[in-house]
């Protein structure tokens, strides 16, 4: 057993003060507000001074495009930069490198206060398609890497078969992505195995990737897996949709049978009123990545009205413009601020749900993200007097808090961060460096990039992700 003492815990009936929490098995088993540290049940507890908080759900991660961090806005950065990168990253990896670069996103995440990763994983094969000789190597790479990095996962394998609502045939790299069938991919899936630190969950990439026979085969198979899938992140999806199949691709789903509380909709940036209400009456969650929707200048979603309709919110850092999911907090309530010139339109509480219960719950851990009894022992304390915290109100933490702020961080009841420290891996920075010149290197001598396109060919830029 191991006592913590908090100077200040967010419980689920709000902020308390000098909270006693004890640690057995990795779950708590006392967790006891009001307790003075010189009381003798705190006898010998580890003092957290600062606000500690439940560990942050990060539900939406593709963490090879960690790598196009700051390198993708030659001139004033476009889509087609950003995805000519994108490509040359995806060619260049293979499980080892994969795995020492995935080492040290989540070990990024670790010291930001993420204690789990939902991984939207769909890059799985060798270059041209071909399978590896254990052909789950770069799933496998990403849950070896969870470990060494001290958080949990949830591997989403995701289906991708098609590069366009068309049906066109998968090219270039994007050949390292499609297993050539549903029966293929699952057949690959059904070899996966979960671990204490790991689940395994599923995605189908998007309609543009997924055609509407395979989503039904799908929706069916993966029943009682967590599931996600990118839907509506930008209009040339919806268009496409309409074109091909006479629906929006909520719609879409619906018909499938891929809607309902074990999924997560990703992005659901750009749905008509129609749609909102299917995705709140099946009770289907939704995902939001603030900091990814505007840089790839994808949209506003409409958060609060989904959140009314019945979904749940949960949060991504998606492709880790930046990793700081208080920063997505932030940007799900600015972000309706600025499209609806009011304030207020989100708890602190509510903010803080959407990145610690609902996120873990959308990932298949429903027993992580609150401080209470029996739930899995993550905390993740953060300082109240620095230069952005000074002053504040605990209950407000949301609103001013950043990643650099974390100072301790317990996943399962281990310590992962110490002092603003990864345990594990004390220079995550010169872990980054390493593996990023590693891929910088094999990409220069690779033409990974697909046929090229034309700026107007909207159809094509969400299966371009």
């Amino acid at each position: 057993m191991t006592r913590y003492h908090c100077a200040h815990a967010w419980l689920p009936t709000g902020v308390a003060d000098n909270v006693l929490v004890e640690i057995t098995g990795g779950r708590f088993v006392v967790v006891r507000p009001d307790t003075p540290l010189e009381a003798p049940e705190a006898t010998g507890a580890v003092r957290l001074a600062g606000l500690t908080l439940p560990g942050l759900a990060n539900a939406h991660s593709h963490a090879f495009h960690r790598a196009l961090r700051g390198r993708t806005q030659r001139g004033r950065g476009t889509f087609w930069t950003w995805r000519e990168q994108m490509y040359a990253v995806a060619g260049a990896l293979d499980p080892d490198s994969y795995h020492a670069l995935a080492v040290a996103v989540y070990a990024e995440m670790a010291l930001a206060g993420i204690t789990c990763v939902g991984e939207f994983h769909y890059l799985h094969h060798a270059p041209g398609g071909a399978r590896y000789t254990d052909p789950n190597a770069m799933g496998e790479a990403l849950i070896a890497a969870a470990a060494d990095a001290g958080i949990r996962i949830t591997l989403l394998d995701t289906l991708y078969l098609t590069a366009g609502v068309d049906g066109r045939a998968l090219e270039g790299v994007q050949l390292r992505f499609g297993d050539g069938s549903f029966d293929a991919w699952w057949d690959r899936v059904d070899r996966l195995r979960g671990r204490p630190h790991a689940r395994i969950g599923a995605a189908a990439h998007s309609v543009r990737a997924v055609p509407g026979d395979a989503l039904a085969a799908f929706a069916a198979q993966t029943d009682g897996l967590p599931t996600h899938v990118h839907l509506s992140e930008q209009r040339a999806e919806n268009e496409a949709c309409l074109a091909a199949y006479g629906c929006t691709p909520t719609e879409l789903l619906a018909d499938r049978g891929l809607l309902g509380g074990r999924v997560t909709a990703v992005h659901a940036t750009h749905l008509s009123d129609t749609d909102r209400t299917e995705l709140g009456d099946s009770g289907t969650g939704v995902c939001f990545c603030p900091t990814t929707e505007r840089d790839l200048a994808d949209g506003i979603g409409s958060a609060r009205a989904l959140v009314d309709a019945g979904s749940p919110l949960s949060l991504g850092s998606d492709s880790h413009a930046v990793i700081d999911l208080f920063e997505e907090v932030r940007g799900v309530e600015m972000h309706e601020r600025l499209h609806t010139e009011r304030r207020g339109h989100f708890t602190g509480a509510e903010l803080l749900g959407a990145a610690t219960a609902a996120g873990h719950a959308a990932l298949g851990w429903p027993h992580a993200g609150n401080i209470a009894v029996g739930g899995r022992a993550d905390l993740v304390t953060v300082a109240l007097d620095s230069p952005r915290t000074t002053g504040c109100d605990p209950a407000a933490i949301g609103f001013v808090v950043t990643a650099a702020d974390v100072r301790h961080v317990l996943v399962d009841g281990r310590v992962v961060v110490r002092d603003g420290a990864h345990t594990a891996i004390p220079d995550v920075g010169a872990a980054l460096s390493e593996a990023l010149a590693t891929i910088s290197a094999t990409a220069d001598h690779e033409d990974a990039s697909p046929a090229a396109l034309g700026p107007d060919d909207r159809e094509r830029i969400g299966a371009a992700r």
